[in-house]
């Protein structure tokens, strides 16, 4: 019995180590990727094509309709989205509501993965991020 107790918590540890995740996005370097061009000045995103986009979310590759890198802002997106680590967003204050001037449009049962956000899906569009609900 006394080496019961303490086999069991070597077990347990070892089956709560394996429950944590490394995050999917590296640390920050220090430099932001914030955008400064106004809104009606950045490109116009790239158009999807009609090939799905393979990516792999955690250990499982699964196909996207859209990959979005580079500035965030104005765009439309339908089906399955995947915004990557690199994308590039407004400033904002404490709220992160940095989609707040920009015209982004997501079609009704679009799911979109974050990957800064460890990769969660997200069912029901950004509002957190326009400003139009307050909380997260």
């Amino acid at each position: 019995m006394k080496f019961f107790v303490p086999a069991l918590l070597v077990v347990f540890s070892i089956l709560l180590s394996g429950c944590t995740a490394d995050p999917v996005c590296p640390p920050d370097s220090g430099t932001a990727q914030v955008l400064t061009i106004p809104p009606d000045e950045l490109p116009t995103p790239a158009p999807v094509g009609d090939v799905p986009i393979p990516v792999v979310i955690g250990n499982k590759e699964m196909q996207v309709d859209k990959v979005v890198s580079g500035p965030l802002c104005n765009d439309t997106w339908a089906g399955t989205i995947y915004v990557t680590c690199d994308v590039q967003v407004y400033a904002w204050d404490e709220t992160p509501t940095f989609l707040e001037d920009c015209d982004l449009k997501i079609e009704p049962e679009t799911v979109v993965y974050v990957a800064d956000h460890n990769n969660a899906a997200y069912y029901n569009g950004c509002s957190c991020h326009t400003g139009e609900i307050t909380e997260p």
